[in-house]
């Protein structure tokens, strides 16, 4: 670009620049490269000490992705497509960081990455047209562009339960685990939180761990993941075949390549829905998802598939009651986020696995030696908690992020996210988020997502470049259609029935509602490419000769 700015290291601490990059999983190494190959001078910020995001932190035990290795992993690129092989489908937390690496080393992303390094404020400048950020290191980074790939879960979460900083024990949180091994071996371990990492935790430590206690307020359904390696000539024929797969990646509702199907539930006879579902259960993963269209529409369908998954339950967890505590009820089935397992209700027939079931005991407090729930205390000697994050929002508004006439963020969503296709805020000027709160987000494959996002950022910059333009931001009535559109879809699903981090029930105080795109992965693409083959009409440009104000 005619403007384009450089880093000047004669500055002192401030450096200009096009672009500041906020974050380095896989969103920002993929926003690192395309930058790079436009020609933009950048700096990408991450409070990591390398890259991967997510999953340079998250080392707990079992920590594994949902999504198959075919999906979760970028396509942009054939050669790396073709260097790279998994070794599963469901790719473990060391592959992943691992592929990350990989990838950062075969791209040369590293130099463009300051880590250990904290955004502590972002400040739009109205009079220079500039973003001012600044880190925890003392730097201050003036660029055109803030591009925000923060991830939708970033921000862990402790529990509000009184008296955790008074345990004596060892203390772990999943979403910060400690680079080095832990043994669980003999001691007495508590977990908190029986999401999805939660149940991961728990059949891991469950083999080496004395005793194991699994606080469950709210049980999760989960169902068999049925890892299987890659075996050679399966490997060869997914490297053969990825322009296919991609293809139907991107045209499909999630953004990957998992099984799915226009066949409402009630379209067939009880004998075949069970039959299918059956099937389903012994294929794993989620099939089930991709077994029946209206799942997550249908309340009686969704009732009966849960009632199935429950009855799996009462088959393999002996002891009747502990079966009856992990069975879901009171909210539909993959209205929160499916889990995946490998052996989670198989645990707890382990005579050192013992559910402590926090809605028929809830717990009091957290003391020096354990937790005190109103049937008595369980002493511990280490205690772990997989509680989540706040989702979505919580890594905007951890700092402060200022637009025009220093409008922070957090304040425009205090009634929850609000942006246009999750990409944009108006009154946030040439501000970019990747994988926003208003997409698909959580609910499609991210690297997706990540791809797309970047993909159209850069044609829109590019589209900037050819016509002298200075500043982008939303319209606010196309800002407030989009959320209309937001807002409709989520009252035709499931998933606001249950009060999860979709929604921010998780988060005190947090407003509440789905402001997720539930349309699906293929719809938000067409949204996106729709806006920029029109010339970007729901966008307000300010021109490069255009007077500043005063």
């Amino acid at each position: 670009m005619d403007t384009r700015m450089n880093e000047r290291d004669d500055a002192g601490t401030t450096h200009r620049l096009d672009a500041v990059v906020v974050g380095a999983g896989f969103g920002g190494m993929y926003a690192a490269y395309r930058l790079r190959e436009m020609g933009l001078s950048f700096v990408g910020i991450e409070a990591g000490g390398d890259v991967g995001g997510v999953w340079y932190w998250n080392r707990y035990p079992g920590a594994r992705c949902d999504l198959m290795c075919v999906d979760y992993s970028y396509s942009f690129s054939p050669e790396i497509e073709q260097e790279w092989t998994w070794s599963e489908q469901f790719a473990g937390q060391p592959e992943i960081l691992a592929y990350a690496n990989y990838v950062a080393d075969r791209l040369h992303l590293r130099p463009h990455f300051r880590f250990g390094t904290r955004v502590t404020a972002a400040t739009w400048d109205d009079h220079r047209r500039i973003w001012v950020v600044e880190t925890d290191a003392g730097d201050t980074l003036e660029a055109r562009y803030c591009v925000m790939a923060t991830g939708p879960l970033s921000i862990p979460k402790d529990p509000e339960i009184t008296g955790l900083d008074r345990f004596a024990g060892d203390l772990y949180r999943a979403a910060k685990w400690p680079h080095h091994e832990v043994d669980f071996a003999g001691k007495r371990v508590g977990v908190i939180g029986t999401g999805s990492t939660g149940i991961q935790i728990v059949q891991e430590v469950a083999k080496e761990a004395g005793e194991l206690y699994v606080f469950q307020r709210t049980p999760s359904f989960t169902m068999p993941m049925r890892n299987d390696p890659l075996d050679p000539e399966y490997a060869a024929e997914i490297k053969r075949n990825y322009p296919g797969l991609r293809a139907a990646a991107w045209a499909s509702n999630l953004g990957g390549v998992r099984p799915s199907t226009t066949r409402p539930f009630f379209s067939l006879p009880r004998a075949q829905r069970e039959q299918l579902m059956e099937d389903a259960w012994k294929m794993g993963g989620h099939a089930f998802l991709g077994t029946f269209s209206d799942l997550l529409f249908n309340p009686e369908a969704n009732e009966q598939v849960a009632e199935f998954v429950r009855g799996k339950i009462g088959e393999i967890v002996e002891d009747p009651e502990t079966a009856e505590a992990l069975k879901p009820r009171g909210y539909p089935i993959f209205a929160r986020r499916p889990c995946l397992d490998t052996s989670y209700y198989q645990s707890f027939n382990q005579p050192n696995v013992h559910l402590v079931d926090c809605l028929k005991y809830p717990i009091r407090r957290i003391t020096e030696a354990g937790i005190e729930t109103e049937q008595g205390e369980v002493a511990l000697d280490a205690l772990i908690l997989a509680t989540g994050y706040d989702g979505l929002t919580g890594a905007l508004t951890a700092f402060p992020v200022k637009g025009r006439h220093g409008r922070e963020l957090r304040d425009k969503w205090k009634g929850g996210a609000h942006s246009w296709l999750g990409l944009m805020v108006e009154g946030f000027p040439n501000l970019f988020m990747i994988c926003g709160a208003n997409g698909p987000a959580a609910l499609a494959n991210i690297i997706s997502i990540n791809e797309l996002n970047v993909d159209w950022l850069c044609d829109l910059l590019r589209y900037m470049e050819r016509n002298d333009l200075a500043t982008f931001e939303p319209d606010p009535d196309a800002e407030e259609r989009w959320m209309e559109e937001v807002r409709a879809l989520s009252e035709r699903t499931l998933m606001s029935k249950a009060q999860t981090w979709y929604v921010g029930a998780n988060v005190a105080g947090k407003a509440q509602g789905l402001t997720l795109f539930t349309g699906g992965f293929a719809k938000y693409a067409e949204h996106c490419r729709v806006a920029a083959q029109n010339g970007y009409p729901d966008l307000m440009f300010e021109r490069e000769d255009a007077p500043v104000p005063a």
